[in-house]
């Protein structure tokens, strides 16, 4: 089962909760790391937004690429606040996501999943 599949409602929503489980991290925490409000993930209407949908989307897309590298789901959320990427700045996949730039850190994965270099 895909981390996106875990944290998908039946109408096809992204749903945190389990991530953040999953991940043993606080909402607030998760909030700021992804570059969203607290009342973005804690209000319905909110997180049901096509834009708070999209940026969770991203998110769980990188984890999901990330996971089988780094072996679970939590390593992975390790990788993306903390491992810089020299080829994007020296900026870390968190930094990156917050300044709008999650089409960059997906291009890059995909260039590495595909035998390119780092």
């Amino acid at each position: 089962m895909t981390i996106e599949s875990r944290n998908m409602d039946h109408e096809g929503y992204i749903v945190p909760n389990a991530l953040l489980n999953e991940l043993h991290i606080t909402q607030q925490e998760f909030a700021r790391a992804i570059g969203l409000s607290l009342s973005a993930l804690s209000h319905s209407d909110r997180l049901r937004a096509a834009s708070t949908q999209q940026r969770l989307r991203h998110i769980v897309q990188i984890l999901q690429r990330i996971e089988p590298w780094t072996g679970s789901a939590s390593c992975a959320w390790s990788w993306y606040r903390a491992y810089p990427l020299a080829p994007l700045g020296g900026l870390t996949a968190e930094q990156l996501v917050s300044r709008g730039r999650a089409d960059d850190v997906r291009t890059y994965l995909s260039h590495i999943a595909e035998g390119g270099y780092a």
